[in-house]
């Protein structure tokens, strides 16, 4: 079988589908290896490791879809790639398949197999091909060094000979995997943390991490098969953002993890909550797949980069954290 794996058009996609060392137990397996140059210089991999793995090095992106029998990637195909595709290869990558019918629609069309490596079955058999769990867990991590990194506050509580200073507040919201680790890697910086999940059972887990749950009474609430939060009706979305206003004021760093699987995030945190917080607070994002907060500046919304009000008094960072820490990624 040729297989080609196929480098992100994605500039802030700094994962990799494979590692020289799973190239070279395919070639054993007895395919023909092909990876775009370049492939793993997001990770410091040169294209020399592929090479002594047994892959060949493609310049041409395109006559290497037009030959592949199955690509590998890791982000969502484009328009432009699926056309080059010869009818019945299989291309293996992110595929959102809820928020991108018409992409589905147009693999399809081509006779083109894609599996949507984010619909793999959640059990045990198929752990070692989860993407989503593994990857937040990290983001989750990733979220709190980055925020407290960019906040002017040290994070535990210092006892001085000139006094004691006071630990910073965490505020993480959503309590899924990204925000669990979020709270506990918090904690072992020695943060005081408040945590806020929609669902119940959530509760007993922020706690068991030493941290405090936000307590909202939202009326019924639950989560899927898959242990996502289920969408909140929109009086439950605004009880949970008076609630969180409050506890957004109260502290300098605050990380997003919520998400809803297969549909846009909702916004969780508020121009107005973010006009509410001390000045040099922190907003993280952590792995949802739109971003939760509203963020304008000059009437626009920005989707990444580092911002500052017009005050110079409120950070907030927003980048895709997921793949911030790349090797371990994309083992």
């Amino acid at each position: 079988m040729q297989v080609y794996v196929a480098r992100s058009a994605d500039a802030a996609e700094t994962r990799v589908p494979m590692l020289p060392v799973d190239v070279g137990r395919l070639v054993k397996l007895g395919a023909q290896m092909e990876v775009q140059a370049g492939i793993g210089q997001s990770i410091d991999f040169p294209d020399s490791d592929y090479e002594g793995a047994g892959a060949q090095i493609s310049a041409d992106r395109k006559a290497s879809l037009g030959r592949a029998e199955m690509v590998l990637q890791m982000s969502v195909p484009s328009s432009e790639d699926i056309q080059k595709l010869q009818a019945e290869c299989v291309h293996a990558s992110y595929l959102d398949p809820f928020s991108n019918t018409d992409l589905v629609k147009e693999l399809a069309d081509r006779q083109v197999s894609g599996i949507s490596l984010e619909m793999i079955p959640r059990t045990t058999i198929a752990q070692k091909m989860d993407v989503l769990s593994s990857q937040a867990n990290l983001a989750g991590y990733v979220a709190v060094i980055l925020a407290s990194a960019r906040q002017k506050k040290i994070l535990p509580m210092m006892t001085t000979p000139a006094g004691t200073i006071a630990p910073a507040r965490v505020f993480v919201i959503g309590a899924g995997v990204a925000g669990l680790q979020a709270i506990a890697t918090a904690k072992r910086l020695g943060a005081r943390v408040d945590g806020f999940d929609v669902r119940p059972d959530a509760q007993e887990q922020i706690r068991s991490l030493g941290a405090k749950p936000l307590i909202v009474d939202l009326g019924e609430t639950g989560q899927t098969k898959g242990g996502y939060a289920k969408q909140l009706t929109p009086e439950q979305l605004d009880l949970q953002r008076q609630a969180m206003a409050k506890q957004c004021a109260q502290s300098d760093i605050v990380i997003t993890t919520a998400r809803v699987f297969g549909r846009k995030a909702p916004v969780i945190v508020t121009n107005d909550m973010l006009d509410g917080m001390k000045p040099g607070s922190v907003v993280e994002l952590g792995p949802a797949p739109d971003d939760p907060v509203e963020v304008y500046v000059d009437g626009r919304l920005h989707a990444r980069g580092v911002l500052t009000d017009v005050d110079g008094e409120l950070c907030v960072r927003i980048e895709e954290l997921r793949s911030a820490p790349a090797v371990e990624v994309s083992e």
